[in-house]
């Protein structure tokens, strides 16, 4: 994932311009229009740095999770006073449940298979109370997925110049790239690579793993900035 990459994950992807903010707003929105539960507990799996978990925090009772350590010790770094766990989305247990969950940024392609799609969502609606919201923002379908392509982000700074390349591949149904980093600071030039690997699953197959774990599901294609969103909803009877 990305370990060696952690202190650098803020700096990339809101330099690409990513809003965690206005996203975070659109998930209130969608959260206030279906979660049929009183209360206000929210956890956001594979939390990351955290750039969520700040502006959900303004409304919900949060609680972050991630299985990289480097990653939530950034997000420790940030929100020294919320409980962030370190654990697997696929079989993590809480020991309680959640008013809605979220689990974004494409981060579900990290199940890899199609066992591993339906075990996550599973273990989510698990800790989902009944009348609660599970929303996951999906990664590219097979279909929807080109191999050979070439990926290029630059951050220009003063003192901190950034940049990340990859080439898409595919096994199978696994889509796999290994971002190449060159970064320069006034103490000198580092390389490094990061390998990763994500499960290319189809809509029908997203479908199937929420209702599957017992929720009513919607998908809305669009979602938080193109990528769509599942929206599950956990019955309350």
């Amino acid at each position: 994932m990305f370990s060696k990459s952690a202190k650098l994950y803020d700096t990339i992807y809101l330099n690409m311009g990513k809003d965690y903010s206005a996203e975070a707003g659109k998930i209130r929105a969608l959260i206030q229009q279906h979660k049929q539960t009183s209360g206000n507990l929210l956890l956001d799996v594979a939390c990351g740095t955290g750039l969520h978990i700040g502006p959900l925090r303004e409304h919900y009772q949060v609680e972050g999770l991630d299985l990289d350590q480097n990653m939530l010790e950034m997000a420790r770094q940030k929100h020294p006073d919320i409980p962030l766990h370190h654990a697997n989305m696929m079989n993590f247990d809480l020991g309680h449940q959640f008013d809605a969950i979220t689990c974004l940024f494409s981060s579900i392609g990290y199940a890899k298979s199609i066992s591993g799609l339906f075990q996550t969502i599973g273990n989510m609606a698990r800790h989902l109370k009944p009348g609660g919201i599970l929303l996951v923002e999906p990664w590219f379908t097979p279909e929807n997925w080109n191999t050979g392509t070439v990926h290029a982000s630059f951050v220009d700074k003063p003192d901190l110049k950034i940049a990340r390349m990859n080439i898409s591949n595919r096994k199978d149904r696994l889509s796999f790239f290994i971002f190449h980093y060159l970064i320069a600071t006034p103490e000198g030039i580092e390389h490094f690579t990061e390998t990763h690997e994500l499960g290319l699953f189809t809509e029908v197959e997203y479908l199937e793993a929420f209702r599957s774990a017992g929720l009513e599901v919607l998908h809305d294609p669009t979602g938080l900035d193109g990528r769509g969103l599942f929206i599950g909803l956990k019955r309350t009877s």
